[in-house]
């Protein structure tokens, strides 16, 4: 059996009965599946470490994550270019060649290069719908200079803040970035990273010590969830250069909890498998990060059909902006695998084509308030 440590190891020790019902009220009952044949209970100690980090017997970090970083550094230099269609015109082919990371840098575009892109990762189904935002992104920057209105596509400007719309007010700079938060980084975590074909693997022997390769397979499928979060090692004690999904999840932190609840799981869940313990505590950290996701994702989205509210009249260019970040972060809940996601299909496509629509201009505060509403009752807000 391999021999793993981590690394400043909190003094947390964590005992899990393997018997449903067990008598032994220094254990916590995990409800495992394996229990002893003559029912008695099995102790397994856990130390979870203060940080993501951990180290193999030797001392050599098994923690290594660089694609999801790369795809994570892709969206972040894509997302500046697209932004500058409030200022000139862009094109749709180099949204696509960064999307696509042709030649491996972007067509040129990126500032470093990559093997991995984003397209390759993003939910199949969904990529001709991003790419068609592309080309309705460039249309819209083509008319710059003018001021946004209902049927005109242009800019607005609310302080120093000014944001490209099309002409039916949709802001396809937040559809693309946070889309694809949903369709590449939440979609991989989730589903891809955290489903079977990933997680029944390996965990006894490293993939590749003679090149650095230290980690199980396991443990590197887990680490390339956690790397998909955007949030650093020491998250939340540091908050320096959190990205994407750790940014809103630490948003939504004073009102959920959410920080604590994702980090602990991804540390906890990482510790089950670098010590070897019982796996079906691997799988209830997966469903506390699934689960805990969608919530912050949801409350996230209601933060901003608020401030669209807050804004709806008085300020067309910040109504518009959060309304359309709104729309899209509902849209990523679709990404949240079936089997725990609480809000279903149906009520997504309600929000997305009915409540709200495509056409921001013609949404009222009672669209915005039945879709607060709504989204508060499915979840409990």
């Amino acid at each position: 059996m391999k021999a793993i440590y981590v690394i400043g190891a909190a003094t947390l020790v964590l005992a899990a009965c393997k018997k449903k019902g067990c008598m032994d009220e220094t254990a916590i009952n995990y409800n495992v599946e394996a229990e002893k044949d003559d029912g008695s209970c099995e102790h397994l100690d856990l130390t979870i470490p203060a940080s993501y980090s951990f180290a193999d017997e030797n001392g050599n970090n098994t923690v290594a994550y660089p694609g999801q970083t790369e795809r994570l550094n892709q969206l972040e230099e894509m997302t500046v270019y697209m932004k500058s269609g409030n200022a000139a015109t862009i094109s749709a082919d180099i949204m696509k060649d960064m999307f696509a990371n042709t030649g491996d840098n972007g067509a040129g575009n990126f500032t470093f290069s990559s093997s991995k892109q984003l397209k390759d990762k993003c939910f199949a189904n969904d990529v001709d719908q991003f790419e068609t935002w592309m080309e309705d992104l460039a249309t819209a920057s083509i008319d710059h200079s003018e001021m946004a209105s209902s049927g005109q596509a242009g800019t607005l400007t609310t302080g120093e803040s000014t944001y490209i719309f099309d002409a039916n007010g949709v802001e396809h700079v937040q559809l693309i970035e946070k889309g694809l938060m949903g369709a590449v980084f939440m979609n991989q975590a989730l589903n891809v990273y955290f489903g079977d074909s990933k997680m029944n693997v390996d965990n006894s022997n490293a993939v590749d010590p003679t090149n650095g390769k230290f980690y199980t397979e396991m443990e590197h499928h887990w680490d390339e969830a956690f790397g998909y979060s955007g949030a650093p090692v020491d998250f939340p004690v540091n908050k320096e250069g959190i990205r994407f999904w750790a940014k809103y999840c630490d948003r939504q932190d004073a009102a959920l909890g959410s920080n604590g609840i994702i980090m602990d799981a991804f540390t906890k869940g990482r510790a089950v498998i670098a010590q070897n313990a019982e796996l079906t505590l691997r799988d209830e950290q997966i469903e506390i990060i699934r689960k805990e996701w969608e919530r912050f994702c949801a409350s996230q989205a209601v933060t901003y059909l608020e401030g669209a509210k807050d804004n709806f009249g008085t300020d067309n260019a910040m109504y518009l902006h959060e309304l359309s970040e709104a729309y899209a972060l509902i849209m990523c809940l679709k990404y949240v695998p079936l089997d725990t996601r609480v809000i279903n299909f149906t009520q997504i496509e309600n929000l997305l084509d009915n409540t709200i629509g495509l056409d921001f201009w013609a949404v009222t505060l009672v669209d915005l308030n039945s879709a607060i509403n709504e989204l508060n009752t499915i979840y409990g807000f």
